[in-house]
């Protein structure tokens, strides 16, 4: 008895020659091939999953599935490869024509961009503090915002210590976010930690104890308890960023006032 509807030819049964085909091996798919893009690329997969520390060749190697020696040819370094990962956050950005009327939005758009980028991948922030941005795809850059100072009429050597002040400042507070994130993160494995994963708990619990603190030893911690632990990472930069541009402001000829403070 048979369950084929009648009138349906059979299936016949595999040739011997099929059978012999169906156990060949396939041949495996082609591999991309090895470029500098690519070894970027694995490079930021290991920084994210493993941080700085845990960034080598070797590592970058095994993600990509070959030997240490053929990276050479792309990459002469691990200090090479940690400037090419630093320039690549660069792809796509484009510094404004300095607007004298605007620098200070300009310089706010360009630190918030800075900010972004940073947070982009973990531990960039110490990637960057370890990396002198005087290289011919970077100069552009830097060369953009010194424009954007002077333009606005900023003494020359105000001007000059500016760019790295910006720099430095992004840099640093990218760090501490940085920092409080693997902190909170070894605490969640059960390991002492300070942080909280939850930044609003923490920042109620630091206003609580700066508030309960003794008044006649502590009366500026006591009176400034409610604002000096802020909602938010974002809030905390740019008021951070306008004491700097208030500053800069100042130096301009014939001003007489502070800088605008930011929108919203």
């Amino acid at each position: 008895m048979t369950d084929v509807a009648a009138g349906t030819p059979a299936t016949p049964p595999p040739s011997p020659w099929e059978r012999r085909r169906s156990g060949r091996t396939q041949a495996a798919p082609a591999r991309a091939p090895l470029s500098r893009d690519r070894i970027v690329e694995a490079a930021f997969v290991v920084l994210d999953r493993q941080g700085l520390d845990g960034l080598s060749m070797r590592q970058v190697a095994a993600e990509l599935g070959v030997t240490v020696s053929a990276l050479y040819a792309y990459v002469s370094s691990k200090d090479d490869l940690l400037e090419l990962m630093y320039t690549r956050l660069f792809d796509g950005f484009r510094m404004p024509e300095p607007d004298p009327e605007h620098w200070q939005e300009q310089v706010r758009d360009y630190a918030r961009a800075g900010r972004r980028r940073l947070l982009s991948h973990r531990d960039v922030a110490r990637i960057s503090m370890a990396h002198v941005p005087f290289t011919a795809e970077l100069l552009p850059h830097v060369e953009g915002l010194l424009a954007i100072f002077r333009t606005a009429g900023l003494p020359d050597r105000i001007a000059a210590e500016a760019g790295d002040l910006i720099s430095t400042y992004i840099d640093g507070f990218v760090l501490e976010e940085d920092m409080w994130q693997d902190r909170a993160a070894r605490g969640d494995k059960g390991g002492e930690s300070l942080a909280r994963p939850d930044w609003r708990e923490m920042a109620d619990e630091m206003q609580n104890y700066f508030a309960a603190l003794p008044e006649d030893e502590f009366p500026h911690l006591r009176a400034l308890s409610g604002v000096m632990v802020t909602d938010s990472s974002e809030e905390r930069f740019d008021i951070g960023l306008e004491i700097i541009l208030r500053g800069l402001a100042s130096y301009l000829p014939d001003k007489g006032g502070p800088a605008t403070p930011a929108d919203g």
